[in-house]
């Protein structure tokens, strides 16, 4: 696919044009992942990687990409698999260990090596499993933002009401379409404490608006599983690379808690709190997130 720039950005290393992002695609085993990328001619060594959070998609990154693209790094935000223009595999392992595995693929078949590896919410989660374990040898440094964490692999009541209720095995057969988006659509604004706009609203619900849709966001709730993800928790503390860690102050899906033990607890860890600011901290608070990614990405 051919890459645009847009005159008017500019800030990249030595005053270079910043790129205009640009939609591609990657084989990863059986699947197609699809993904956004600024600066690719930057090449994939040392590039910040993205990934975002249940729901959501490589969209969720737009606030922040060009001020990490001003960075000089190639930027890559992925749509993980059975989200956004991804393939929508139905049934499929949508777990933090399956992003993982699909996205290890994917990011070999990039030359994707010493990245910047962020993870946001459940791709924080993934983030972990791939740092720790799948692609540990490719990633230099690692942020988390709002990240699950040891035994907390979902919130009882985002981003659907009741989570333990939507991740039982038949809860497709008995929940419609309609329902499904009019509690998504409910229980979205609750995770942001400056509120969501109408067509915020629109864009995290729009890609599950449809049965496939619907089937595949029940996947990925049943498939959080707090045990998947306290099997990498003890490695994440043990790893020797720089870790930046960036929590809302108000965030009520991943509780800050969660931060200041991964702090406590981790080798190389920076913690830095978000005032004002709960779980969709990228829609609360992109500046701040932005500033702090391109702070660390300079970190020598």
């Amino acid at each position: 696919m051919s890459e645009t720039r847009d005159p008017g950005l500019t800030g990249g290393a030595g005053g270079a044009p910043v790129a205009v992002a640009r939609r591609d695609i990657v084989r990863s085993i059986h699947y197609t992942l699809s993904y956004t990328v600024q600066n690719a001619e930057r090449g994939p060594r040392g590039a910040i990687v993205l990934l975002h959070d249940l729901p959501g998609g490589a969209f969720v990154w737009e606030p922040v990409m060009a001020a990490l693209a001003a960075t000089g790094r190639a930027v890559y935000a992925f749509d993980m698999l059975g989200y956004g223009q991804s393939d929508k595999p139905w049934p499929s392992d949508t777990s933090v260990w399956g992003h993982a595995d699909c996205l290890g693929y994917a990011f070999k078949a990039l030359g994707l090596e010493e990245i910047i590896l962020v993870g946001f919410g459940l791709g924080g989660g993934v983030a972990q499993t791939l740092a720790t374990r799948l692609y540990r040898d490719g990633v230099a440094k690692l942020a988390l933002i709002n990240s699950y964490a040891y035994q907390t692999a979902f919130a009882p009541d985002w981003p659907l009401p009741d989570m333990t209720k939507h991740q039982e095995l038949e809860a497709p057969l008995h929940l419609t379409q309609e329902q499904v988006e009019q509690e998504l659509r409910q229980t979205l604004p609750t995770g942001s404490a400056r509120g969501l706009s109408a067509a915020r609203v629109d864009a995290y619900a729009a890609e599950w608006n449809s049965k496939t849709g619907k089937n595949l966001l029940l996947q990925h709730v049943r498939l959080l599983n707090p045990l998947y993800m306290n099997a990498v928790a003890s490695d994440v503390t043990r790893l020797d690379i720089p870790l930046l860690l960036i929590w809302g102050e108000r965030d009520t899906v991943t509780p800050l808690a969660l931060g200041q033990r991964i702090a406590r607890e981790a080798k190389r860890a920076t913690l830095e709190t978000v005032a004002g600011a709960d779980h969709l901290i990228l829609d609360d608070s992109p500046d701040q997130v932005a500033k702090s990614l391109a702070r660390f990405a300079a970190q020598g």
